[in-house]
């Protein structure tokens, strides 16, 4: 064991819209029966790192609920095991995680506990596969301070929502923007760093002392020019599930056979929590296209290109279409949806309409199930 691992997923982000109202980004569900923060989980289990500290606080119960056991992800053995810190008040201080440093250092008895030379940070809410031990290898070959795991976006994406960077010949990064408004460059920072563990420790307590709270801005911008800082360049498959848009196409890039295949049929594989429930159920009339259906579904009506989450039921006549449908949801008969993200446990009256006319839509229903 080289390596100890740290996931942040504490952030509220209002660009999700609704959809963060009742849960963290982390815990947003993906492609049927997966949590977004399973890909980090499975990445670290795969990567033999068996001591793993999730630190989340914003609307946390549901993120708590699905890693309530360390099971799934193999990290139950002797040594090791997954930690969820959320923020706690102590005699010395009264606040909630103010930053990503600012987590960090609240944590920091626990990363002084442990005897593993390096730390892996990542983010609880990118969808991807990684052996974190190549990065670790470069960055040990590199004999650098910090390594930041980067991606080139395609022509078109938008970068600004990301940390930019520029980086010289022997790949060390020179330029660093935190989500600039106009992104010179379309390298972004994926959010993954490798650090030594002592010297995170250092850094940590002296942004600290400085009353500085964010990982970004106040270790890697500021110290960029002291400490050697690597970029190290991946080609596979990332997606970050930040903003509602980027959710849906996530997503929806799971209709892809080469994306499916990718997470789903190769080796190392994706765990989550596994629910008991029977699979989906087809009932006579029902027309299904280019659809993820997962388990506990029952489907009565029409669904194209969509991803129905568990527990989904579909009423007859309906016509579903570019659409997600979140957990639990009942749709009622003769209902259309299209361009759309369903939130979970809604039930949609029947003979209702709901189409994302000028981008996706985020439908939020309060009405009772069962009417007496």
């Amino acid at each position: 064991m080289r390596a100890v691992g740290i996931i942040l997923a504490g952030g509220n982000s209002n660009k999700m819209r609704e959809l963060t109202h009742k849960r963290a980004v982390a815990a947003m569900p993906i492609a049927g029966s997966y949590r977004a923060i399973d890909f980090a989980l499975s990445n670290m289990s795969n990567s033999h790192i068996q001591k793993v500290a999730v630190l989340t606080q914003y609307n946390a119960r549901s993120l708590n609920e699905h890693l309530n056991s360390s099971k799934w992800w193999d990290f139950g053995r002797k040594q090791g095991g997954l930690y969820v810190f959320t923020p706690t008040i102590t005699a010395d201080n009264g606040y909630w995680y103010r930053g990503t440093a600012d987590a960090i250092y609240q944590n920091l008895d626990f990363l002084k506990r442990c005897h593993e030379p390096y730390v892996i940070i990542t983010s609880g809410d990118a969808v991807y596969k990684m052996d974190y031990n190549k990065v670790l290898e470069y960055h040990i070959a590199k004999k650098a301070d910090i390594t930041v795991v980067c991606k080139e976006l395609e022509p078109g994406e938008d970068a600004s929502r990301f940390g930019t960077l520029k980086m010289n010949e022997s790949m060390r990064i020179e330029e660093f923007e935190e989500k600039p408004m106009v992104a010179k460059s379309n390298t972004i920072s994926t959010g993954i760093y490798v650090i030594r563990r002592r010297q995170l420790i250092d850094l940590i307590e002296s942004c600290a002392e400085e009353d500085r709270h964010d990982f970004v801005t106040d270790i890697l911008i500021r110290y960029k020019n002291l400490k050697k800082i690597y970029g190290y360049k991946i080609k596979d498959y990332w997606s970050n599930i930040s903003t509602v848009d980027a959710y849906y196409r996530t997503n929806m890039d799971f209709l892809k056979p080469e994306v499916r295949n990718y997470f789903f049929k190769q080796h190392p594989d994706v765990y989550s929590k596994v629910s008991d429930l029977p699979p989906a159920k087809y009932n006579p009339g029902a027309v299904v296209k280019n659809s993820l259906v997962a388990s506990g579904s029952i489907i009565n009506g029409t669904v194209e290109n969509s991803i129905l989450f568990k527990k989904t039921f579909v009423g007859n006549n309906c016509v579903i279409k570019n659409s997600i449908i979140l957990n639990d949801v009942y749709l009622g008969d003769n209902t259309y949806i299209e361009n759309c993200i369903v939130e979970s446990r809604d039930t949609i009256r029947a003979n209702t309409r709901h189409v994302g006319e000028s981008g996706v839509k985020v439908v939020v229903e309060k009405n009772e199930r069962y009417a007496l």
